[in-house]
């Protein structure tokens, strides 16, 4: 009878072990749409300030929602937008940088 024994993991979306995680919540969906945005504009070559400046933010919050991530389901978004924030960051460091080409 084990197999009808299964955890209830109604407590939240991302929450498979039925505990509210606000904190690693907050911080996927922050990863989520600075990735998605340092990805678009990553497409627009004079976008390249908001690309790299967004990345860079993405990894950093995708970076430590990791360390304090409890759940597969949450590491698995951040991991999305860890993603999608690196290809976005490189791609507007190569488009021009963080500073805009500024020399001196």
């Amino acid at each position: 009878m084990a197999q009808t024994m299964r955890p209830n993991t109604v407590g939240g979306l991302f929450a498979t072990d039925g505990k509210p995680h606000p904190l690693q919540d907050t911080l996927l969906a922050v990863t989520l749409v600075l990735g998605i945005t340092s990805f678009v504009t990553a497409m627009f070559h004079d976008l390249h300030l908001l690309s790299s400046w967004t990345g860079l933010v993405g990894i950093a919050t995708g970076a430590y929602g990791q360390w304090v991530s409890e759940t597969t389901r949450e590491r698995f978004g951040l991991i999305l937008g860890l993603g999608a924030s690196a290809v976005g960051f490189f791609l507007g460091m190569a488009h021009g940088g963080l500073f805009g080409g500024v020399v001196g």
